[in-house]
Parts: structure tokens; C-alpha cells; sequence
């Protein structure tokens, strides 16, 4: 088992940034390919959507174009820690941002259907 949990939500006027931390417990940390998915909430979205993801030691990482420019993954291994940092926030940021581990063979292939572990989520808020 690995339990995750996320940190750093909160409310943000546009073009600000947050950044989001994951720590992890339980099995081995590095062990696992890790991302970030997020849902909106006034969206009736059946699953969290892909943000980000990051191989086992940090070296390939994978994004959705939507964030490309304004996101960046990073993993501590030694702390068993995931992060997302969010920078240039726009409104359309706005969801519950969920961190997420997989045995997936590498960061391009982590998705929502091969998540093998989920936090609980974090709220982001961006205001217009």
C-alpha cells in the first residue's frame, strides 16, 4: 500500500502561482512512475483528467498541452515527495488536483486507468 497525501491548494487571483506538494508513505517511493490529474468541479467529469507525470528517478516528463510552459513536475525521492509547481494560474486551472502512483512502464504512459494509488486531492481556486 502507499498512501498520498496532497498539500499547498488554496485560492489564487490569475496569473498567480501555487505549488503543490505530495508526500508519500508506505512502499518504496522511487519505485513508482507519479503524476498529477485534476477534476473540475462544476464539471460533471466521470474521471481526473492528466496534468503532469514523471518517471521513477525524474528524468522524463510528460505533460498535458494545456499546462505545457506554465507547470513543472518534480519528484525528492529522498523525501518521498512529489511537487507541481503552477505558475501563470488562469481560471480554467481551477479543480481538485489529485496525486497519483503507478507501476506503469514510464511517464508516458501513466492515465487514469492505470493509476494504482490515489490521494485524496487538493482544491485549487483560480479567480478572474
Amino acid at each position: 500500500q502507499v498512501q498520498l497525501v496532497e498539500s499547498g491548494g488554496g485560492l489564487v487571483q490569475a496569473g498567480g502561482s501555487l505549488r503543490l506538494s505530495c508526500a508519500a508513505s508506505g512502499r518504496s517511493f522511487g519505485g513508482f512512475v507519479m503524476g498529477w490529474f485534476r477534476k473540475a468541479p462544476e464539471k460533471e467529469e466521470k474521471e481526473q483528467k492528466f496534468v503532469a507525470a514523471i518517471s521513477r528517478i525524474g528524468g522524463v516528463k510528460s505533460y498535458d498541452d494545456s499546462v505545457k510552459g506554465r507547470f513543472t513536475i518534480s519528484r525528492d525521492n529522498a523525501k518521498d515527495t512529489l511537487y507541481l509547481q503552477m505558475n501563470t494560474l488562469k481560471p480554467e486551472d481551477t479543480a481538485v488536483y489529485y496525486c497519483a502512483a503507478s507501476r506503469a512502464y514510464n511517464a508516458s504512459l501513466l492515465s487514469a486507468n492505470n493509476v494504482d494509488y490515489w490521494g485524496k486531492g487538493t482544491l485549487v481556486t483560480v479567480s478572474a
